[in-house]
């Protein structure tokens, strides 16, 4: 099984954007995990083809490949694991699609959810929303690193925060807890996806 990374970015399909650049330039600035979030608008086959351009980069550069949502889309192309979010299937049906060597990550925002996501056979946990985004609409109310402190400290898996994250925030997080975090627009749509990567992972733990 490959390591739950520190820094995750989850894919995001923005206007004038190439994804796989993105991704590309990410990696090269130390992003260790890569969470391919599929567009609602995507037909299968173009999920299928995204899917599988991300792993074939993050194989070449050695670094993990999840699929969020999509289980069929992680089981098609060969992904290192799946993440689930609230919404999608439970954690102890996903993980028994995945089979019990996957990484599986399940979302979480307090500790009897987290603690249930764990025994059902999550392998680390998405928890948020650490702060306030624009990101993603419908979000609950962020939790804060207090939050995130109440979860990390009722698992013993990994604890990746999400929404939000700055370079700024993170020490923050690393003290609640948290082993590393999730960005989207921090890379994503910073003018250097690369160099904004390399400041966040500086951030972070080897």
């Amino acid at each position: 099984m490959k390591h739950v990374g520190r820094l995750h970015l989850v894919t995001d399909a923005r206007p004038g954007r190439d994804v796989l650049a993105t991704v590309a330039a990410a990696v090269a600035g130390g992003v260790d995990t890569v969470q391919v979030r599929v567009e609602d608008d995507l037909t299968d086959r173009l999920a299928y083809e995204l899917a599988e351009s991300v792993l074939r980069l993050c194989r070449d550069a050695g670094v993990t490949c999840l699929v969020n949502d999509r289980l069929d889309v992680a089981l098609a192309v060969g992904a290192d694991g799946a993440h689930v979010g609230a919404d999608d299937l439970p954690v102890a049906a996903a993980r028994r699609v995945l089979g019990p060597d996957a990484i599986l990550g399940a979302t979480a925002r307090d500790p009897v959810v987290a603690r249930r996501a764990v025994a059902d056979g999550a392998t680390y946990l998405g928890v948020g929303p650490a702060y306030a985004t624009s990101t993603k609409a419908g979000l609950p109310d962020a939790i804060g690193p207090a939050g995130v402190a109440a979860v990390a400290g009722a698992v013993s898996v990994p604890v990746i925060a999400i929404a939000g994250v700055t370079v700024e925030r993170i020490p923050a997080l690393l003290a609640a807890g948290a082993h590393g975090v999730a960005v989207v627009g921090a890379i994503c749509a910073a003018g250097d996806p690369a160099a904004a990567a390399l400041a966040l992972r500086a951030e972070l733990p080897a």
